[in-house]
């Protein structure tokens, strides 16, 4: 066979064409690095999260038993007992995400105290909704790993010409390889079958088997072994949120001020709700010249 030094060197420009189109493997994720992450789908890496936006539990009023509940789930998941996905789903700014993250902390400090954190330290990695389609890349790179996780998504929720709620199907459950004995997954949303009512109604009435497009639409809820609703708070849920908040960040008013402004202040946003008392909060404290540390934001 004759060598072809022509074709030889266009084989090698094609080769180093290629190599320069294909993105570099991700660099391995140093998760002791810190306790929480945030999943970037472009590069496929973690970003370690320094301070996260979080408040503590006893903070949050008004939703015990589902706080209590999510706890304990977290405590067994941590010791390495068996334990569910959840989902958070129900009213706006009742304090679902603030919830998982409140929980997180509070795990991690039991963890810490007991001083387990070393290997078996609890990290939160947060999944953006866009990037639902990338998680099975992402728990790739968790299952190896020497922590538990617990893989979050905020505001989880599909749209009519969305997909990708079947890989989530295929990752919370389903699957050859499943999920990751070392993760859970833990989801917040407005609507309890993460599927816009319409929707399923839709999928009801134009399907050839209606029973069947409808279950193919809300099992995927049913893949979260642990449910929790979050309902409109009472007046005196709200009430006990602006005065837990007052006292925890040092707010000198009185406290029939304070409950008639807080009053008033629900009723131009026409509702009650945790984020409406943590914006009276800050108004408030604005007010006053005070300075809160962190963003308790639900």
């Amino acid at each position: 066979m004759t060598h072809d030094p022509d074709l030889a060197a266009r084989l090698d420009r094609i080769a180093a064409a290629l190599e320069r189109l294909a993105p570099p493997p991700p660099a391995p994720a140093r998760f002791d690095t810190a306790d929480a992450f945030v999943w970037h789908a472009s590069d496929l890496s973690f970003q370690p999260v320094p301070a996260v936006n979080r408040v503590p539990r006893a903070l949050l009023k008004g939703i015990d038993g589902s706080a209590r509940q999510l706890l304990d789930n977290t405590r067994r998941f941590a010791k390495g007992l068996p334990a569910n996905n959840a989902l958070l789903w129900g009213a706006r700014g009742m304090g679902k995400s603030s919830l998982v993250k409140a929980v997180h902390a509070e795990v991690g400090a039991e963890l810490a105290k007991a001083a387990k954190k070393g290997a078996d330290g609890l990290k939160l990695v947060e999944i953006h909704r866009e990037d639902i389609a990338t998680l099975p890349a992402a728990l790739n790179a968790l299952r190896t790993a020497p922590h538990r996780f617990i893989v979050f998504c905020d505001d989880l929720s599909f749209d009519y010409d969305d997909t990708s709620y079947k890989s989530l199907k295929a990752v919370l459950e389903g699957g050859i390889e499943g999920r990751p004995a070392n993760v859970l997954f833990y989801a917040t949303s407005n609507r309890r079958h993460l599927m816009p009512r319409d929707m399923v109604d839709n999928e009801r009435s134009t399907a050839i088997n209606p029973s069947e497009a409808v279950e193919e639409k809300v099992s995927l809820s049913d893949r979260f072994g642990l449910w929790l609703g979050f309902h409109n708070c009472s007046q005196d849920d709200y009430f006990a949120m602006v005065e837990g908040y007052a006292a925890h960040f040092g707010l000198d008013i009185p406290r029939d001020e304070l409950i008639r402004e807080a009053l008033e202040w629900s009723m131009t946003r026409g509702g009650r709700s945790g984020r409406v008392a943590w914006q009276f909060t800050q108004d408030l404290a604005g007010r006053l010249g005070k300075t809160l540390e962190g963003d308790s934001r639900q």
